[in-house]
């Protein structure tokens, strides 16, 4: 049986993509707003509030976490393309899914989804080959990553997620 927490498999590791898989990448992270909105509205709050595993997250939180980690990934995109070799700052997603706006209808959430992967898709759409290779460097895990890496690592991300919803909701 598939380990629940990891539906795909585990995220990808730092590597470069070809063109064509970089327009995945992008085709994936505009998709995802629409695709998690279908999946979660009209979905009551006993759905919503049901883990996609013994000791996992809600939908709910699953929904608020993609928000948190999204923002997140676009910041370090930013800092990426602006900066020569940022250190990202880490963040305890864990700590982040018991704050109180995990309670909050998800309507919030896939509101900022909308607008941020709009923004997200507008900058990886303009990027040229070069940036794609512009780094920045996570220190929790002591890695130098590129920005190939960051749009295969988040297309993963929103998948990943979005498997776990699907377990709850059918």
């Amino acid at each position: 049986m598939t380990d629940p927490r990891y539906p795909l498999g585990p995220m990808p590791q730092p590597l470069t993509l070809t063109p064509g898989e970089r327009q995945a990448a992008i085709r994936i992270i505009r998709a995802l707003p629409a695709e998690l909105r279908a999946t979660v509205s009209g979905q009551p709050d006993t759905v919503l509030d049901t883990p996609y595993r013994d000791g996992g997250w809600t939908v709910r939180q699953i929904v608020h976490h993609i928000a948190d980690s999204h923002m997140n990934a676009v910041v370090r995109l930013k800092f990426a393309l602006t900066e020569t070799n940022p250190t990202v700052k880490p963040y305890e997603e864990g700590d982040w899914a018991r704050l109180p706006d995990m309670a909050l209808p998800v309507e919030p959430s896939l509101s900022l989804l909308d607008g941020l992967h709009a923004r997200w898709v507008c900058v990886l759409d303009a990027l040229t080959a070069e940036a794609w290779t512009r780094e920045w460097t996570h220190p929790a895990q002591g890695r130098t990553y590129t920005v190939d890496t960051l749009a295969a690592m988040y297309a993963w991300h929103g998948r990943h997620h979005l498997a776990h919803i699907r377990r709850v909701t059918g």
